[in-house]
Protein backbone atom coordinates (compact mmCIF):
# COMPACT_ATOMS: atom_id res chain seq x y z
CA UNK A 1 0.00 0.00 0.00
CA UNK A 2 1.25 3.49 -0.91
CA UNK A 3 -0.38 6.91 -0.41
CA UNK A 4 0.48 9.82 -2.71
CA UNK A 5 -0.63 13.42 -3.19
CA UNK A 6 -1.88 14.47 -6.62
CA UNK A 7 -1.95 18.26 -7.11
CA UNK A 8 -3.90 20.12 -9.80
CA UNK A 9 -3.54 23.89 -10.23
CA UNK A 10 -6.55 25.30 -12.08
CA UNK A 11 -7.37 28.83 -13.14
CA UNK A 12 -9.04 29.76 -9.85
CA UNK A 13 -7.99 27.12 -7.31
CA UNK A 14 -5.64 24.26 -6.51
CA UNK A 15 -6.98 20.79 -5.73
CA UNK A 16 -5.05 18.15 -3.80
CA UNK A 17 -6.14 14.51 -3.82
CA UNK A 18 -4.72 11.74 -1.66
CA UNK A 19 -4.69 8.39 -3.47
CA UNK A 20 -4.14 5.00 -1.91
CA UNK A 21 -2.68 2.40 -4.28
CA UNK A 22 -5.20 -0.15 -2.96
CA UNK A 23 -8.25 1.88 -1.89
CA UNK A 24 -8.13 4.62 -4.51
CA UNK A 25 -9.19 8.17 -3.69
CA UNK A 26 -9.10 8.95 0.02
CA UNK A 27 -10.09 12.60 -0.16
CA UNK A 28 -9.74 15.91 -1.98
CA UNK A 29 -9.38 19.47 -0.71
CA UNK A 30 -9.10 22.74 -2.60
CA UNK A 31 -8.08 26.32 -1.93
CA UNK A 32 -8.64 29.36 -4.12
CA UNK A 33 -6.52 32.27 -5.29
CA UNK A 34 -7.43 35.51 -7.08
CA UNK A 35 -7.28 35.95 -10.83
CA UNK A 36 -6.18 39.49 -11.64
CA UNK A 37 -8.05 41.08 -14.55
CA UNK A 38 -8.49 44.70 -15.68
CA UNK A 39 -11.74 46.08 -16.97
CA UNK A 40 -9.88 48.50 -19.22
CA UNK A 41 -7.90 45.61 -20.77
CA UNK A 42 -9.96 42.43 -21.28
CA UNK A 43 -6.85 40.58 -22.51
CA UNK A 44 -5.07 40.98 -19.14
CA UNK A 45 -4.95 37.91 -16.83
CA UNK A 46 -2.26 37.32 -14.20
CA UNK A 47 -1.78 35.45 -10.96
CA UNK A 48 0.61 35.59 -8.04
CA UNK A 49 3.07 32.73 -7.45
CA UNK A 50 2.96 33.46 -3.71
CA UNK A 51 -0.85 33.25 -3.65
CA UNK A 52 -0.68 29.90 -5.38
CA UNK A 53 1.93 28.43 -3.04
CA UNK A 54 -0.07 29.60 0.00
CA UNK A 55 -3.16 27.93 -1.44
CA UNK A 56 -1.21 24.71 -2.03
CA UNK A 57 -0.11 24.62 1.61
CA UNK A 58 -3.69 25.13 2.78
CA UNK A 59 -5.12 22.46 0.47
CA UNK A 60 -2.50 19.88 1.49
CA UNK A 61 -3.04 20.51 5.18
CA UNK A 62 -6.83 20.41 4.73
CA UNK A 63 -6.83 17.07 2.90
CA UNK A 64 -4.46 15.55 5.45
CA UNK A 65 -6.77 16.63 8.26
CA UNK A 66 -9.88 15.53 6.36
CA UNK A 67 -8.56 12.03 5.71
CA UNK A 68 -6.58 11.47 8.90
CA UNK A 69 -3.53 10.41 6.87
CA UNK A 70 -0.27 10.92 8.75
CA UNK A 71 2.67 12.64 7.11
CA UNK A 72 4.95 9.59 7.13
CA UNK A 73 2.48 7.64 4.99
CA UNK A 74 2.73 9.99 1.96
CA UNK A 75 5.44 8.67 -0.37
CA UNK A 76 5.26 10.98 -3.44
CA UNK A 77 3.75 14.21 -4.71
CA UNK A 78 3.01 15.14 -8.31
CA UNK A 79 1.56 18.29 -9.87
CA UNK A 80 -0.02 19.65 -12.99
CA UNK A 81 -0.88 23.26 -13.78
CA UNK A 82 -2.46 25.60 -16.30
CA UNK A 83 -0.48 26.48 -19.40
CA UNK A 84 0.95 28.22 -21.16
CA UNK A 85 1.24 30.25 -17.95
CA UNK A 86 4.61 31.97 -17.99
CA UNK A 87 6.60 33.55 -15.17
CA UNK A 88 9.81 35.58 -15.67
CA UNK A 89 12.37 35.07 -12.89
CA UNK A 90 15.76 36.39 -11.81
CA UNK A 91 19.02 34.52 -11.26
CA UNK A 92 17.82 33.25 -7.86
CA UNK A 93 14.55 31.97 -9.34
CA UNK A 94 12.57 34.78 -7.73
CA UNK A 95 9.56 36.08 -9.69
CA UNK A 96 10.02 39.36 -11.54
CA UNK A 97 6.31 39.57 -12.18
CA UNK A 98 3.11 37.54 -11.89
CA UNK A 99 2.28 34.58 -14.10
CA UNK A 100 0.98 35.62 -17.50
CA UNK A 101 -1.81 33.07 -17.43
CA UNK A 102 -2.94 30.90 -20.31
CA UNK A 103 -5.94 33.23 -20.66
CA UNK A 104 -3.77 36.38 -20.85
CA UNK A 105 -4.19 37.34 -24.51
CA UNK A 106 -2.09 40.50 -24.73
CA UNK A 107 0.52 38.94 -27.02
CA UNK A 108 -1.52 39.05 -30.27
CA UNK A 109 1.08 41.04 -32.20
CA UNK A 110 3.96 38.91 -30.98
CA UNK A 111 2.19 35.67 -31.96
CA UNK A 112 1.42 37.02 -35.42
CA UNK A 113 5.06 38.06 -35.89
CA UNK A 114 6.27 34.61 -34.84
CA UNK A 115 3.88 32.95 -37.30
CA UNK A 116 4.83 35.21 -40.19
CA UNK A 117 8.59 34.90 -39.65
CA UNK A 118 8.34 31.12 -39.17
CA UNK A 119 6.63 30.72 -42.53
CA UNK A 120 8.92 33.23 -44.25
CA UNK A 121 12.05 31.38 -43.05
CA UNK A 122 10.67 27.85 -43.49
CA UNK A 123 10.85 27.03 -39.77
CA UNK A 124 9.68 23.42 -39.48
CA UNK A 125 8.44 23.91 -35.92
CA UNK A 126 5.49 26.02 -37.06
CA UNK A 127 4.00 23.03 -38.87
CA UNK A 128 4.07 21.03 -35.63
CA UNK A 129 1.83 23.55 -33.90
CA UNK A 130 -0.82 23.64 -36.58
CA UNK A 131 0.73 26.28 -38.83
CA UNK A 132 -0.10 29.19 -36.50
CA UNK A 133 1.67 30.26 -33.30
CA UNK A 134 -0.84 31.25 -30.63
CA UNK A 135 -1.01 34.36 -28.46
CA UNK A 136 -1.61 31.95 -25.55
CA UNK A 137 1.86 30.37 -25.86
CA UNK A 138 5.23 30.89 -24.25
CA UNK A 139 7.44 32.73 -26.73
CA UNK A 140 4.67 35.23 -27.55
CA UNK A 141 3.99 35.93 -23.87
CA UNK A 142 7.68 36.26 -23.01
CA UNK A 143 8.38 38.62 -25.92
CA UNK A 144 5.39 40.75 -24.94
CA UNK A 145 6.69 40.92 -21.36
CA UNK A 146 10.23 41.85 -22.40
CA UNK A 147 8.96 44.59 -24.71
CA UNK A 148 6.72 46.08 -22.03
CA UNK A 149 8.96 45.80 -18.95
CA UNK A 150 12.27 47.47 -19.92
CA UNK A 151 13.09 48.29 -16.29
CA UNK A 152 13.15 44.57 -15.39
CA UNK A 153 15.11 43.21 -18.36
CA UNK A 154 18.51 43.51 -16.67
CA UNK A 155 17.41 41.18 -13.87
CA UNK A 156 15.72 38.68 -16.19
CA UNK A 157 17.40 35.25 -16.06
CA UNK A 158 14.81 32.92 -17.59
CA UNK A 159 11.12 32.23 -17.94
CA UNK A 160 9.40 29.16 -16.60
CA UNK A 161 6.15 27.40 -17.26
CA UNK A 162 3.85 27.20 -14.25
CA UNK A 163 4.39 23.45 -13.69
CA UNK A 164 8.17 23.81 -13.79
CA UNK A 165 8.19 26.82 -11.47
CA UNK A 166 6.09 25.09 -8.80
CA UNK A 167 8.16 21.90 -8.98
CA UNK A 168 11.43 23.85 -8.72
CA UNK A 169 10.06 25.81 -5.76
CA UNK A 170 9.02 22.66 -3.89
CA UNK A 171 12.34 20.97 -4.62
CA UNK A 172 14.28 24.03 -3.45
CA UNK A 173 16.08 24.81 -6.71
CA UNK A 174 17.46 28.35 -6.89
CA UNK A 175 19.63 28.09 -10.03
CA UNK A 176 17.66 28.49 -13.29
CA UNK A 177 20.09 26.20 -15.11
CA UNK A 178 19.16 23.30 -12.82
CA UNK A 179 15.39 23.46 -13.33
CA UNK A 180 13.98 20.35 -15.06
CA UNK A 181 11.61 21.42 -17.83
CA UNK A 182 8.47 19.59 -18.85
CA UNK A 183 8.39 18.20 -22.39
CA UNK A 184 4.61 18.51 -22.18
CA UNK A 185 4.78 22.26 -21.50
CA UNK A 186 7.74 23.15 -23.68
CA UNK A 187 6.72 20.91 -26.56
CA UNK A 188 3.16 22.18 -26.86
CA UNK A 189 3.81 25.87 -26.16
CA UNK A 190 7.46 26.66 -26.94
CA UNK A 191 8.09 24.66 -30.17
CA UNK A 192 10.53 22.29 -28.44
CA UNK A 193 11.16 19.01 -30.24
CA UNK A 194 14.17 16.66 -30.36
CA UNK A 195 13.62 16.45 -34.13
CA UNK A 196 15.35 19.83 -34.58
CA UNK A 197 17.52 19.73 -31.48
CA UNK A 198 15.13 21.26 -28.97
CA UNK A 199 13.97 24.87 -29.21
CA UNK A 200 13.96 26.83 -32.49
CA UNK A 201 17.42 28.08 -33.58
CA UNK A 202 18.82 31.19 -31.91
CA UNK A 203 19.16 32.78 -35.35
CA UNK A 204 15.39 32.63 -35.81
CA UNK A 205 14.70 33.96 -32.30
CA UNK A 206 17.12 36.87 -32.68
CA UNK A 207 15.68 37.73 -36.08
CA UNK A 208 12.28 37.90 -34.43
CA UNK A 209 13.53 40.52 -31.95
CA UNK A 210 17.03 41.37 -30.60
CA UNK A 211 15.46 41.17 -27.12
CA UNK A 212 15.63 37.41 -27.69
CA UNK A 213 19.42 37.41 -28.16
CA UNK A 214 20.73 34.55 -26.00
CA UNK A 215 17.23 33.39 -25.03
CA UNK A 216 17.75 29.82 -26.22
CA UNK A 217 20.55 29.35 -23.68
CA UNK A 218 18.48 31.03 -20.96
CA UNK A 219 15.70 28.52 -21.61
CA UNK A 220 18.11 25.61 -21.36
CA UNK A 221 18.02 22.78 -18.88
CA UNK A 222 17.05 19.14 -18.67
CA UNK A 223 13.92 18.53 -20.76
CA UNK A 224 12.09 15.47 -19.45
CA UNK A 225 8.81 13.58 -19.82
CA UNK A 226 6.77 12.88 -16.72
CA UNK A 227 8.14 9.40 -16.10
CA UNK A 228 11.28 11.18 -14.84
CA UNK A 229 11.71 12.50 -11.30
CA UNK A 230 12.34 16.25 -11.21
CA UNK A 231 13.68 16.13 -7.65
CA UNK A 232 12.65 15.63 -4.04
CA UNK A 233 10.59 17.71 -1.61
CA UNK A 234 12.72 20.20 0.30
CA UNK A 235 12.80 20.52 4.08
CA UNK A 236 11.23 23.98 3.93
CA UNK A 237 8.16 22.98 1.93
CA UNK A 238 7.84 19.65 3.70
CA UNK A 239 7.51 21.60 6.94
CA UNK A 240 5.07 24.09 5.40
CA UNK A 241 2.77 21.36 4.06
CA UNK A 242 3.21 18.76 6.78
CA UNK A 243 4.68 16.13 4.43
CA UNK A 244 7.89 14.09 4.63
CA UNK A 245 11.01 15.73 3.21
CA UNK A 246 12.71 13.85 0.40
CA UNK A 247 9.66 12.33 -1.29
CA UNK A 248 9.94 12.24 -5.12
CA UNK A 249 8.29 14.84 -7.36
CA UNK A 250 8.07 13.76 -11.01
CA UNK A 251 8.34 16.26 -13.84
CA UNK A 252 5.02 18.08 -14.10
CA UNK A 253 2.65 18.67 -17.00
CA UNK A 254 -0.43 20.62 -18.05
CA UNK A 255 -3.68 20.03 -16.21
CA UNK A 256 -5.70 18.96 -19.26
CA UNK A 257 -3.10 16.41 -20.33
CA UNK A 258 -3.09 14.70 -16.96
CA UNK A 259 -6.85 15.07 -16.61
CA UNK A 260 -6.99 12.95 -19.76
CA UNK A 261 -4.78 10.31 -18.13
CA UNK A 262 -6.98 10.45 -15.01
CA UNK A 263 -10.04 9.96 -17.23
CA UNK A 264 -8.56 6.73 -18.57
CA UNK A 265 -7.26 8.06 -21.90
CA UNK A 266 -5.75 5.43 -24.17
CA UNK A 267 -4.77 5.32 -27.84
CA UNK A 268 -7.79 6.07 -30.02
CA UNK A 269 -9.50 8.14 -27.33
CA UNK A 270 -10.30 11.82 -27.46
CA UNK A 271 -10.79 13.47 -24.08
CA UNK A 272 -12.62 16.80 -23.93
CA UNK A 273 -11.46 18.44 -20.70
CA UNK A 274 -14.34 20.88 -20.34
CA UNK A 275 -13.89 23.72 -17.87
CA UNK A 276 -13.53 27.48 -18.24
CA UNK A 277 -12.09 26.57 -21.65
CA UNK A 278 -11.88 23.17 -23.34
CA UNK A 279 -8.69 21.23 -23.98
CA UNK A 280 -9.07 18.33 -26.38
CA UNK A 281 -6.44 15.65 -25.84
CA UNK A 282 -5.61 12.58 -27.93
CA UNK A 283 -2.71 10.12 -28.11
CA UNK A 284 -1.29 8.26 -31.08
CA UNK A 285 1.57 5.82 -31.61
CA UNK A 286 2.25 7.48 -34.94
CA UNK A 287 3.20 11.14 -35.24
CA UNK A 288 0.98 12.98 -37.71
CA UNK A 289 0.85 16.73 -38.24
CA UNK A 290 -2.64 18.27 -38.24
CA UNK A 291 -3.17 21.79 -39.68
CA UNK A 292 -4.73 24.13 -37.15
CA UNK A 293 -4.22 21.77 -34.21
CA UNK A 294 -2.31 23.40 -31.38
CA UNK A 295 0.41 20.86 -30.78
CA UNK A 296 1.76 17.46 -31.78
CA UNK A 297 4.43 16.44 -29.26
CA UNK A 298 6.06 13.04 -28.72
CA UNK A 299 5.98 12.04 -25.04
CA UNK A 300 3.76 14.87 -23.82
CA UNK A 301 0.58 13.26 -22.48
CA UNK A 302 1.98 9.75 -22.06
CA UNK A 303 5.74 9.20 -22.38
CA UNK A 304 5.22 6.33 -24.86
CA UNK A 305 2.83 8.14 -27.24
CA UNK A 306 2.60 11.32 -29.27
CA UNK A 307 0.26 13.77 -27.57
CA UNK A 308 -2.14 15.87 -29.64
CA UNK A 309 -3.75 18.98 -28.16
CA UNK A 310 -6.53 21.19 -29.48
CA UNK A 311 -9.39 23.10 -27.85
CA UNK A 312 -11.78 25.98 -27.38
CA UNK A 313 -10.56 29.24 -25.84
CA UNK A 314 -13.76 29.58 -23.82
CA UNK A 315 -16.51 27.18 -22.74
CA UNK A 316 -17.57 27.53 -19.12
CA UNK A 317 -16.52 31.19 -19.32
CA UNK A 318 -19.16 31.68 -22.04
CA UNK A 319 -21.87 30.05 -19.96
CA UNK A 320 -20.89 32.20 -16.97
CA UNK A 321 -20.91 35.39 -19.07
CA UNK A 322 -24.41 34.67 -20.42
CA UNK A 323 -25.73 34.06 -16.91
CA UNK A 324 -23.99 37.14 -15.52
CA UNK A 325 -25.49 39.38 -18.18
CA UNK A 326 -28.89 37.96 -17.22
CA UNK A 327 -28.29 38.79 -13.55
CA UNK A 328 -28.18 35.17 -12.41
CA UNK A 329 -25.83 32.17 -12.29
CA UNK A 330 -25.40 29.18 -14.58
CA UNK A 331 -27.06 26.74 -12.19
CA UNK A 332 -30.24 28.81 -11.98
CA UNK A 333 -30.28 29.62 -15.69
CA UNK A 334 -29.86 25.93 -16.55
CA UNK A 335 -33.11 24.91 -14.88
CA UNK A 336 -35.43 23.53 -17.54
CA UNK A 337 -32.76 23.08 -20.24
CA UNK A 338 -33.37 19.33 -20.26
CA UNK A 339 -36.72 20.06 -21.96
CA UNK A 340 -35.07 21.81 -24.91
CA UNK A 341 -34.92 20.00 -28.25
CA UNK A 342 -32.12 20.24 -30.83
CA UNK A 343 -32.51 23.40 -32.88
CA UNK A 344 -35.68 24.60 -31.16
CA UNK A 345 -34.24 28.01 -30.24
CA UNK A 346 -33.55 28.95 -33.84
CA UNK A 347 -30.19 30.33 -32.65
CA UNK A 348 -26.74 29.44 -33.89
CA UNK A 349 -23.97 30.53 -31.52
CA UNK A 350 -20.26 30.71 -32.35
CA UNK A 351 -17.97 30.08 -29.34
CA UNK A 352 -15.43 32.79 -30.15
CA UNK A 353 -15.96 35.01 -27.09
CA UNK A 354 -12.27 34.56 -26.21
CA UNK A 355 -11.04 34.00 -29.76
CA UNK A 356 -10.49 30.71 -31.58
CA UNK A 357 -7.83 28.32 -30.32
CA UNK A 358 -8.44 25.55 -32.88
CA UNK A 359 -8.65 25.18 -35.87
CA UNK A 360 -8.47 28.82 -36.95
CA UNK A 361 -6.05 29.92 -34.19
CA UNK A 362 -7.35 33.48 -34.38
CA UNK A 363 -7.52 35.66 -31.24
CA UNK A 364 -9.28 38.49 -33.07
CA UNK A 365 -12.63 36.73 -33.43
CA UNK A 366 -15.59 37.47 -31.16
CA UNK A 367 -18.64 35.58 -29.98
CA UNK A 368 -21.56 35.65 -32.38
CA UNK A 369 -25.18 34.52 -32.19
CA UNK A 370 -27.38 34.33 -35.29
CA UNK A 371 -31.16 34.08 -35.43
CA UNK A 372 -32.32 36.44 -32.67
CA UNK A 373 -35.95 37.50 -32.42
CA UNK A 374 -37.76 39.70 -29.92
CA UNK A 375 -38.81 36.91 -27.56
CA UNK A 376 -35.54 35.00 -27.20
CA UNK A 377 -34.27 34.63 -23.62
CA UNK A 378 -30.94 34.17 -21.89
CA UNK A 379 -31.90 30.52 -21.35
CA UNK A 380 -32.28 30.12 -25.12
CA UNK A 381 -28.82 31.60 -25.60
CA UNK A 382 -27.33 29.29 -22.98
CA UNK A 383 -28.71 26.22 -24.74
CA UNK A 384 -27.46 27.54 -28.10
CA UNK A 385 -24.03 28.12 -26.51
CA UNK A 386 -23.90 24.50 -25.33
CA UNK A 387 -24.81 23.39 -28.85
CA UNK A 388 -22.21 25.79 -30.27
CA UNK A 389 -19.36 24.43 -28.16
CA UNK A 390 -20.36 20.91 -29.25
CA UNK A 391 -20.36 21.97 -32.91
CA UNK A 392 -16.94 23.59 -32.48
CA UNK A 393 -15.67 20.36 -30.89
CA UNK A 394 -16.97 18.43 -33.92
CA UNK A 395 -15.05 20.79 -36.25
CA UNK A 396 -11.87 19.87 -34.36
CA UNK A 397 -12.50 16.11 -34.20
CA UNK A 398 -13.27 16.00 -37.91
CA UNK A 399 -10.01 17.84 -38.66
CA UNK A 400 -8.07 15.36 -36.51
CA UNK A 401 -9.73 12.36 -38.16
CA UNK A 402 -9.09 13.85 -41.61
CA UNK A 403 -5.36 13.75 -40.86
CA UNK A 404 -5.28 10.22 -39.49
CA UNK A 405 -5.65 10.70 -35.74
CA UNK A 406 -7.87 7.83 -34.50
CA UNK A 407 -11.09 8.88 -32.74
CA UNK A 408 -12.72 5.72 -31.37
CA UNK A 409 -13.99 6.86 -27.97
CA UNK A 410 -14.99 10.32 -26.75
CA UNK A 411 -14.75 11.17 -23.06
CA UNK A 412 -15.98 14.37 -21.44
CA UNK A 413 -13.74 15.09 -18.46
CA UNK A 414 -13.09 18.27 -16.47
CA UNK A 415 -15.42 19.93 -13.99
CA UNK A 416 -18.44 20.90 -16.11
CA UNK A 417 -19.51 17.46 -17.42
CA UNK A 418 -19.80 16.20 -13.84
CA UNK A 419 -22.68 18.59 -13.25
CA UNK A 420 -24.26 19.08 -16.67
CA UNK A 421 -26.27 16.18 -18.06
CA UNK A 422 -27.67 18.40 -20.82
CA UNK A 423 -24.19 19.24 -22.13
CA UNK A 424 -23.15 15.58 -22.23
CA UNK A 425 -26.27 14.53 -24.15
CA UNK A 426 -25.92 17.42 -26.61
CA UNK A 427 -22.29 16.43 -27.24
CA UNK A 428 -23.28 12.79 -27.86
CA UNK A 429 -25.99 13.90 -30.31
CA UNK A 430 -23.81 16.46 -32.12
CA UNK A 431 -20.80 14.14 -32.40
CA UNK A 432 -22.94 11.11 -33.26
CA UNK A 433 -20.91 8.98 -30.83
CA UNK A 434 -21.39 7.72 -27.27
CA UNK A 435 -19.88 10.16 -24.78
CA UNK A 436 -18.24 8.67 -21.70
CA UNK A 437 -18.17 10.68 -18.48
CA UNK A 438 -16.18 9.54 -15.41
CA UNK A 439 -18.60 8.63 -12.62
CA UNK A 440 -17.00 10.95 -10.10
CA UNK A 441 -14.48 13.78 -10.18
CA UNK A 442 -11.35 12.82 -12.18
CA UNK A 443 -9.51 16.11 -11.55
CA UNK A 444 -6.09 15.49 -9.95
CA UNK A 445 -6.37 11.71 -10.51
CA UNK A 446 -3.85 12.06 -13.33
CA UNK A 447 -1.37 13.73 -10.99
CA UNK A 448 -1.92 10.96 -8.48
CA UNK A 449 -1.29 8.31 -11.14
CA UNK A 450 2.10 9.81 -12.04
CA UNK A 451 2.94 10.11 -8.34
CA UNK A 452 2.09 6.42 -7.79
CA UNK A 453 4.35 5.42 -10.68
CA UNK A 454 7.15 7.66 -9.33
CA UNK A 455 6.78 5.99 -5.92
CA UNK A 456 7.05 2.53 -7.50
CA UNK A 457 3.54 1.49 -6.47
CA UNK A 458 2.77 0.61 -10.11
CA UNK A 459 5.13 -0.35 -12.89
CA UNK A 460 3.26 1.46 -15.67
CA UNK A 461 0.76 4.25 -16.20
CA UNK A 462 -1.70 1.73 -17.64
CA UNK A 463 -1.45 -0.44 -14.53
CA UNK A 464 -2.17 2.59 -12.34
CA UNK A 465 -5.07 3.69 -14.57
CA UNK A 466 -6.64 0.25 -14.36
CA UNK A 467 -6.72 0.51 -10.58
CA UNK A 468 -7.36 4.23 -10.05
CA UNK A 469 -9.61 5.45 -12.87
CA UNK A 470 -13.33 5.77 -12.33
CA UNK A 471 -16.09 3.84 -14.13
CA UNK A 472 -18.01 5.71 -16.82
CA UNK A 473 -21.51 6.99 -17.27
CA UNK A 474 -22.36 6.63 -20.96
CA UNK A 475 -24.52 9.06 -22.94
CA UNK A 476 -25.79 7.41 -26.11
CA UNK A 477 -26.65 9.53 -29.17
CA UNK A 478 -30.36 9.69 -30.00
CA UNK A 479 -31.04 9.03 -33.68
CA UNK A 480 -33.57 11.83 -34.26
CA UNK A 481 -31.35 14.34 -32.46
CA UNK A 482 -28.32 13.25 -34.49
CA UNK A 483 -30.22 13.85 -37.73
CA UNK A 484 -31.35 17.31 -36.62
CA UNK A 485 -27.86 18.26 -35.47
CA UNK A 486 -26.39 17.14 -38.78
CA UNK A 487 -28.59 19.78 -40.44
CA UNK A 488 -27.50 22.44 -37.98
CA UNK A 489 -23.84 21.47 -38.16
CA UNK A 490 -23.82 22.07 -41.91
CA UNK A 491 -24.91 25.65 -41.18
CA UNK A 492 -22.47 26.03 -38.30
CA UNK A 493 -19.57 24.81 -40.41
CA UNK A 494 -20.43 27.27 -43.18
CA UNK A 495 -20.61 30.21 -40.76
CA UNK A 496 -17.50 29.10 -38.84
CA UNK A 497 -15.22 29.23 -41.86
CA UNK A 498 -16.95 32.11 -43.65
CA UNK A 499 -16.68 34.50 -40.69
CA UNK A 500 -13.52 32.98 -39.21
CA UNK A 501 -11.26 33.32 -42.23
CA UNK A 502 -10.36 36.79 -43.49
CA UNK A 503 -11.17 37.09 -47.19
CA UNK A 504 -13.07 33.80 -47.10
CA UNK A 505 -14.48 32.53 -50.36
CA UNK A 506 -16.97 30.24 -48.62
CA UNK A 507 -20.43 29.89 -50.09
CA UNK A 508 -22.88 32.76 -49.66
CA UNK A 509 -24.75 32.66 -46.39
CA UNK A 510 -28.15 33.93 -47.43
CA UNK A 511 -29.71 30.59 -46.52
CA UNK A 512 -28.42 30.44 -42.93
CA UNK A 513 -31.08 32.51 -41.13
CA UNK A 514 -34.02 31.08 -43.13
CA UNK A 515 -32.76 27.56 -42.41
CA UNK A 516 -32.48 28.28 -38.67
CA UNK A 517 -36.10 29.50 -38.70
CA UNK A 518 -37.24 26.47 -40.70
CA UNK A 519 -35.58 24.04 -38.28
CA UNK A 520 -37.02 25.82 -35.23
CA UNK A 521 -40.51 25.75 -36.78
CA UNK A 522 -40.16 22.04 -37.52
CA UNK A 523 -39.24 21.35 -33.91
CA UNK A 524 -42.26 23.33 -32.66
CA UNK A 525 -44.52 21.40 -35.01
CA UNK A 526 -43.17 18.09 -33.76
CA UNK A 527 -43.72 19.15 -30.15
CA UNK A 528 -47.27 20.32 -30.91
CA UNK A 529 -48.11 17.14 -32.80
Amino acid sequence: MAIVAGVDFGTLSVRVTLLDSVKGRLGTASAGYPLHRRREDPDFATQSHEDQMNALVKAVRDVMQQTGVTAKDVVALSLDTTGSSVIPVDAQLQPLDEYLLWCDHRAHKEAQQITELAHATGLEAIEWCGGVYSHEWGFAKLLYWLRNNPEKRERFATALEHCDMVAATLIGISDPALVPRSICAMGHKWMWNPRWGGLPPQEFLSQLDPLFDGIREKLGGAYRSSDAVAGHLSERWATEMGLPAGIPIPVGAFDAHWDAIGAGCREGDVVNVVGTSTCIIAMSRETRLVPGVCGVVPGSVHPAFTGIEAGLSATGDIFEAIAKRAGTDVKALSEGLAEYKPGQTGLLRLSWDNGDRTVLVNPELGGMTLGWNLIHTAKDELFAAIEGTAFHTRIILERMAEYGVPVHRVTNAGGIPQNNVVLNQVYADVLGKPVLVPDGVPTSLGSGIFALVAAGAFATIEEAQEKMCLPFKIYEPERAAVARYNELFALYRKVYFAFGLRGSEQAAMGDVLPELRRIAAAVRAEQAG
